[in-house]
């Protein structure tokens, strides 16, 4: 069934959805932190607490949350041609993946922050610790576990966004399955891209449950 199958193809796709993901994970896990950080520290009771900035965070990153994945790169195709004069390619979908994961991550980040305990919050202040020292020291490293499980769904469904950004031609495992597969009609394509897809959703997993194991100090 698989005689005339094209595993360099095959190759190529998976290397530009690993690319995809790693990059938009990285940039998605360092953005969705910062906003993680504005959304607790802001919000009532906190370090930072300012109902203007929280209120405004708050619906940028609603909004963005609620936008259907398919919906936003569309929207985001004339920054996407500014940004790299295309919208097909593994590098124009970064973008909407990053846009559309920063905000769902950020979102995990804030409630990690709020499940630490105000005692070790409060214990650190008394012991005359800056705002920035606490962020770093105390806020950051007791949530790490929980960051971590966050970013590993997160970066699942990075995948998953890559597969429907595939379908519009930015590459991929979901480009490679859409064009050879449905459009010629070769059902083993899609089957064996779906598995490759799973393979690498397993690995996530695999990776993220490891972390969230050695830095849980529970």
């Amino acid at each position: 069934m698989l005689e005339n199958f094209k595993w360099d193809a095959l190759w190529e796709a998976t290397k530009e959805t690993i690319y995809m993901t790693s990059v938009s994970v990285v940039a998605t896990f360092v953005i969705g932190i910062i906003l993680g950080l504005i959304l607790f520290l802001t919000s009532k009771g906190n370090m930072w607490q300012n109902v203007a900035i929280h209120t405004v965070f708050s619906a940028i990153v609603n909004i963005f949350r609620s936008i259907p994945f398919i919906i936003l790169i569309v929207l985001l195709i004339p920054f996407t041609r500014a940004l790299f004069g295309s919208m097909l390619g593994a590098n124009a979908a970064l973008p909407a993946l990053i846009i559309g994961a920063a905000p769902f991550y950020a979102r995990m980040v804030e409630i990690a922050l709020r499940e630490i305990d105000k005692g070790v919050i409060e214990a650190a202040q008394a012991m005359g610790a800056g705002h920035f020292r606490i962020i770093c020291r105390v806020l950051i490293p007791e949530s790490f576990p929980a960051l971590i499980s966050g970013i590993t769904v997160t970066a699942i469904a990075l995948v998953s966004y890559t597969a429907m950004a595939g379908v519009i031609g930015a590459g991929g495992l979901g480009h490679f399955a859409f064009l050879e597969g449905f459009q010629r009609n070769n059902p083993e394509i899609t089957l064996v891209a779906t598995i490759t897809i799973l393979f690498l959703v397993f690995i996530i997993q695999w990776i993220g449950d490891f972390f969230t194991n050695i830095t849980d100090k529970r």
